[in-house]
């Protein structure tokens, strides 16, 4: 059985439909990546997975039990989500903010071992030496890596995150998925990650699911599915994919460019 398993999951604003009988299982120490052009429906698929929006129709399954059945204190234990973007007005430090992430186990007081799991996680992102700076001080880059933080004390199985290195450079692009995949394996947390970067996706990722206007357009592993001819028709643009490397490697071309050279 699949840590997490999404089934026939549709949603709609009103009378648009945003997603539709949309399926994937997600197992024990695999990072599944979410890929697709803006507004594809990836931000609110993960979402529903998590909990915030309520499908229309379908399922989501933690653990073969169904998400409407669960109190939102027990889904906070087995699933962290963290956002396409971190608010930048809050007061808080750095290690407060993080400690939050530790709510869905606090009862009236913070243990020394609550704090163990902050410093422990500030450790892993980088961010010890900011631990006690205000989160409005810093960088985009760093408050995402912050709100990563928060997620991985949770301590949860299942760990949702839209689009995490949008505001990273390459270098910490790369850090924050080392970490990732590393803890998916580690831990055995299923991590399911919505990114724009196709090559990223393909260096660490297990399996993509790609979504064309809220519809699952192809699923497997990466050598499978990144070809020119998904790439045209999800993205509408031409591409080389070399796979001649330990990943495939997207190029973009010019329109016509590959015409021009045959």
């Amino acid at each position: 059985m699949a840590l997490l398993s999404v089934e026939d999951l549709s949603f709609a604003y009103r009378d648009r439909e945003i997603l539709s009988r949309v399926s994937f299982p997600v197992d024990t120490g695999e990072v599944l990546g979410l890929v697709g052009p803006n507004g594809c429906g990836k931000t609110t698929l993960i979402r529903c997975v998590d909990g915030m929006l309520t499908p229309g129709s379908g399922r989501v399954l933690l653990h073969g039990r169904d998400l409407r059945d669960m109190h939102r204190r027990d889904i906070a234990r087995a699933m962290a989500y963290v956002p396409q973007s971190a608010g930048n007005q809050t007061a808080s430090t750095v290690f407060e903010t993080v400690l939050m992430g530790r709510r869905p186990y606090l009862n009236w007081t913070v243990s020394p071992a609550d704090e163990e799991k902050v410093v422990e996680a500030l450790a892993i992102l980088d961010l010890g030496g900011l631990a006690l700076r205000k989160i409005r001080e810093l960088s985009g880059g760093e408050r995402q890596r912050v709100m990563i933080a928060r997620a991985l004390v949770q301590e949860t199985g299942v760990v949702l995150l839209d689009e995490p290195t949008s505001n990273l450079d390459i270098r910490h692009q790369m850090a924050v998925m080392e970490v990732l995949s590393g803890l998916a394996d580690e831990r055995g947390l299923a991590v399911v990650i919505a990114l724009h970067d196709l090559n990223l996706a393909a260096t660490y990722c297990h399996r993509l699911l790609v979504m064309k206007a809220g519809e699952v357009y192809g699923y497997g592993e990466p050598e499978e599915v990144l070809t020119p001819d998904m790439i045209e028709r999800v993205y509408g643009i031409e591409a080389v994919v070399k796979q001649d490397l330990p990943a495939p490697y997207v190029v973009p071309v010019r329109p016509g460019q590959l015409r021009e050279g045959a």
